[in-house]
């Protein structure tokens, strides 16, 4: 069965989270002439995500399908394959389990795709809902916990000018994500409670992109991003920058032909560590106490490890597979 929208909500332990996001959903406008269906994919919880849902489910709208699906193997990009291969939507709208969508948001999205043929991913505008609201000091670094503001037009993302849009209140059609993303991606990010390198949002959208689809950031989709006070902690704060600098060096060599990879990893290499050593020498005497500085030092220390690090990942990886 075809649809013409599918949200899907990959979720880990979101008792507490999902409801406020399905409520919303519940109540979503201008969608009376579309043939949608919502999906939660529980990424291995261990609290009360499966009963919520049922719940839910129990009272949904009966002309919206909702299912639910359990996915074993932790981390974003597997939850996302999952919700991938269960859709039957021609757009897959990917909201995570703290996105408050506006009432809007799905004809918003539907609307957008069909203006937008050439369009195959396009993100949100998202503003940050804060649980204790953030030091001044974190407004450079605050866009690293998916807070998307552009400006109130469209625009088209490019790589090495503006980035691409987070994974959070991304659409994307589903035959071309099928057709471009592999079904693995290198990158997982945050698995639960962990992190490894990040930066598996980026990985996905560049086997889009480098297929020649246009990436548009839509100002008309808008979420709020629930922010709780603990991600605003220097400790949380510096692991995701970490994580981040991690995921770099795959990220770069990803958006190169093949035959300037090698002269690229020196140019990288001799570049991020002249960069590391300017912080370092302007930065020293804050690094401790500034946590702007301090996570700064995290992201330029993982980017300039990325390409050994990641390496033994592959070479571990390789080991296990024979």
């Amino acid at each position: 069965m075809s649809f013409d929208f599918t949200v899907a909500i990959p979720t880990y332990n979101g008792e507490s989270r999902l409801p406020k996001v399905l409520e919303r959903l519940q109540n979503q406008t201008g969608v009376t002439h579309l043939k949608w269906e919502i999906i939660v994919v529980d990424n291995n919880s261990t609290d009360n995500t499966a009963k919520v849902v049922r719940e839910y489910q129990a009272i949904w709208h009966k002309d919206v399908s909702f299912q639910y699906f359990f996915e074993a193997e932790q981390g974003f990009p597997f939850a996302r394959q999952r919700a991938i291969k269960e859709a039957n939507g021609e757009l897959i709208g990917f909201l995570d389990d703290d996105n408050l969508p506006a009432l809007n948001w799905v004809q918003a999205a539907y609307t957008f795709a069909k203006e937008h043929p050439r369009a195959g991913a396009f993100g949100s505008r998202i503003h940050g809902t804060y649980e204790t609201n953030p030091p001044e000091e974190l407004k450079p670094i605050i866009f690293y916990l998916a807070i998307v503001d552009r400006g109130s037009q469209p625009l088209i993302y490019e790589p090495r000018k503006k980035g691409f849009p987070p994974g959070a209140g991304l659409v994307v059609r589903r035959n071309v994500w099928k057709q471009h993303v592999p079904s693995r991606l290198f990158l997982v990010g945050r698995a639960g409670t962990s992190f490894m390198p990040a930066g598996e949002d980026t990985e996905a959208l560049l086997y889009i992109h480098k297929a020649g689809w246009e990436i548009w950031y839509n100002p008309a989709m808008e979420i709020e991003h629930v922010i709780p006070s603990w991600r605003l902690e220097k400790t949380y704060l510096m692991t995701l920058m970490r994580s981040i600098g991690l995921g770099r060096f795959h990220l770069r060599m990803l958006s190169l032909h093949r035959w300037q990879r090698p002269f690229a990893f020196f140019i990288y290499l001799i570049s991020d560590l002249h960069k590391l050593i300017i912080h370092f020498t302007n930065f020293r005497k804050f690094a401790q106490g500034e946590i702007v500085a301090a996570c700064e030092m995290e992201r330029l220390i993982g980017t300039l490890i990325s390409p050994f690090y990641l390496s033994k990942i592959k070479l571990i990886n390789f080991m296990n597979r024979h």
